[in-house]
């Protein structure tokens, strides 16, 4: 190196030295000129870690036979005891399906590491994917125990006790879940446990806390607008299901809510154009088929309204709603015997609904089966305990066969339901023909008198549809009327929520391999880094469903 300049040229003598002096098996330091040089072999990784940065490059890019080939070399070399290699062997046997073996082989790496806690999580994620959910909770408080602020946990063991009906204990894990972190998919779960457990108040509250942190999630805005739905509550549903086609136009489920609420109102020709959309996302949708087919139906397209809920019945041959839609498109259309058949169906289906033997009986007055009408209508009247609709047609029939005072008391009957009704309910609303056919009925049985309601004036405007003037008093309703009783969207979503509100959803997506573990930096035996093999909100699914 030569002075002032600045000029550094390479001293081969000493290089020549040092190399000789090595070479001879020397000192590893070496002293010439005053540089004093140190030198130190390169490290060596221990042979049980040596290839598991090759074995996670691969399962990121989502190589899994050169990986598996990978695993199954290092395994060999190490006699089995490399723990990250058995990790990601049994989080690709989990990824093809094979859930048995994956279980297998992460017990092994519990064995392996017991101090590790994402090991004991992936042992009672198997557990829960093989249906074991008691089992998979006790291994989830293991986990717990060495990893006591984990949102994983707390989530996976809130929805396994929801799995198992244990509705207090999943409520206080998903709660704990949110106090470390506010998650989507812990506040949809947790909105689901309160509906199960016929707390609706509480899963709207939820559910509003949920939006008021995610409020671009469009499950959590559809979920919401349902709810609203259910309650009555148009205007609220109305503004939830809208922000949610705001964020995604495209969403089926929004539209079918937003749909439906448009043909519980009668606007039948927007919600067809609703639909269309829908119909492009999900063209095999039995719900979506039997809204369009009902759509039909308020129109009076009696035909087209078969054949698109024979479309929806084909999709879905056990759904007992489009077989009650089916039954009652075949009753206006007076054919009785096919009516009878899709109505027997749907009481196989649901047999305790009150509303099938009513609309079957009507059937069976018609095929001039009196008896099995009269059978049809008892238990009808046992099963329903809120519909006058159903007394009243009761009465109808007995009336018909000379019985003035068994129609006398179903009469009576349908007298304490209306009564029952406008007491507890604000928005009820007489329907026209049922109030026209009651006070005809109640003119022939003499007890005008005592009617519970009042027949509008004549300024008032009656329904375009409504066929009561020209119904004589003795025929049964079962047409129009029951129109208002079709299991279109809303309508069934409404008696059928709380059923539904528990969908099969997984504790946790499988792993997403852009997100895999990172190899192991520490010796065998220590804790592996945390996978972040994290519960994802599903996309489930709510919807405006007729009955999916």
């Amino acid at each position: 190196m030569s002075g002032g300049g600045g000029t550094f040229r390479i001293n081969h003598s000493l290089i020549n030295k040092i190399r000789h002096h090595l070479s001879s098996g020397g000192s590893k330091s070496f002293y010439s000129s005053g540089l004093i040089m140190f030198f130190h072999p390169a490290p060596e990784l221990p042979i049980v870690e040596r290839r598991n940065w090759l074995i996670h490059q691969h399962y990121i890019h989502k190589d899994f036979d050169t990986c598996k080939v990978i695993v199954k070399e290092q395994l060999q070399e190490t006699n089995g005891t490399c723990e990250y290699a058995i990790y990601v062997q049994a989080l690709i046997l989990r990824l093809e399906g094979k859930i048995q073996q994956s279980l297998e082989l992460f017990q092994s790496c519990a064995i392996l590491n017991p101090s590790s806690a994402d090991n004991l999580k992936q042992v009672a994620r198997s557990l829960f994917l093989l249906g074991k959910h008691k089992a998979a909770i006790e291994f989830y408080h293991e986990a717990a125990r060495l990893n006591e602020k984990d949102w994983e946990i707390s989530h996976n063991l809130g929805v396994c006790c929801f799995f198992i009906k244990d509705f207090k204990n999943a409520e206080e894990h998903l709660n704990m879940a949110l106090q470390i972190n506010k998650h989507d998919r812990t506040f949809m779960m947790l909105g689901q446990v309160h509906l199960l457990a016929g707390e609706s108040d509480k899963a709207i509250e939820v559910y509003k806390r949920a939006v008021e942190h995610f409020p671009e999630n469009t499950e959590l805005l559809t979920t919401l607008g349902l709810l609203f739905l259910q309650l009555g509550k148009y205007q609220r549903a109305f503004e939830h299901l809208g922000n949610a086609l705001t964020f995604d136009p495209n969403n089926y489920k929004a539209i079918l809510a937003a749909g439906s609420m448009m043909q519980t109102h009668g606007d039948f020709d927007v919600a067809m154009n609703k639909y269309r959309v829908a119909a492009c996302a999900v063209p095999e949708s039995p719900p979506l088929w039997n809204n369009i087919g009902m759509c039909f139906f308020g129109k009076k397209k009696y035909v087209a309204a078969i054949s698109c809920l024979k479309r929806a019945h084909y999709l879905s041959p056990f759904d007992w709603k489009v077989l009650y839609n089916l039954g009652l498109v075949h009753l206006t259309m007076q054919q009785y015997a096919s009516a009878f058949h899709f109505l027997s169906a749907a009481i196989n289906l649901n047999p305790r609904m009150g509303e099938l033997y009513m609309l079957l009986a009507v059937a069976l007055t018609n095929l001039d089966d009196v008896d099995n009408a009269t059978r049809a209508y008892e238990q009808a009247v046992t099963l329903d305990v809120s519909s006058p609709l159903v007394n009243l047609n009761f009465a109808i029939f007995l009336y018909n066969h000379v019985d003035k005072k068994g129609a006398l008391d179903q009469y009576q009957e349908m007298e304490r339901k209306v009564n029952l009704l406008r007491d507890t309910s604000s928005n009820f609303e007489f329907d026209l023909e049922l109030m026209d056919m009651a006070q005809k009925m109640g003119a022939a049985l003499q007890v005008t008198e005592s009617l519970v309601w009042t027949k509008p004036g004549k300024d008032s405007k009656s329904k375009p549809n409504s066929a009561a003037a020209t119904k004589p008093p003795g025929t049964a309703l079962g047409t129009n009327q029951a129109l208002g009783q079709a299991m279109s969207s809303a309508a069934s979503y409404n008696k059928n929520l709380q059923l539904q509100a528990g969908p099969s959803m997984p504790l946790e997506p499988e792993p997403d391999v852009d997100r895999a573990p990172s190899p192991p930096t520490d010796p065998p035996g220590s804790p592996l880094p945390a996978e972040s093999d994290n519960p994802k909100p599903k996309s489930s699914k709510r919807k405006a469903k007729v009955e999916e």
